[in-house]
């Protein structure tokens, strides 16, 4: 189970982790300037928003093009995160 869940279908070599793609990058930057920078009013918004689509984006992206399962489900539980906090 181990290998069909963390297997890369395209190299055969075991993928948890990848090196961060844009929209993930973003969506750490943003988090990073929210967290310790404390912006308020448009600034604050737009980086709030910046980084929801960023992961939403991330997310989808891991959905569909996604090495293998484990990162399938990730892709899923991240969206459905995000969709649960946005409905709250």
């Amino acid at each position: 189970m181990i290998d069909w869940l963390f297997r890369d279908r395209r190299t055969g070599r075991i993928t948890i982790v990848q090196v961060p793609n844009v929209p993930l990058a973003l969506f750490a930057i943003a988090w990073v300037v929210r967290r310790f920078a404390h912006p308020s009013g448009a600034l604050d918004t737009a980086l709030a928003v910046v980084a929801t689509v960023a992961l939403v984006v991330w997310a989808g992206g891991e959905i569909l093009r996604g090495v293998n399962p484990w990162r399938r489900f990730l892709g899923g539980a991240v969206l459905l995160a995000e969709v649960v906090s946005l409905a709250v």
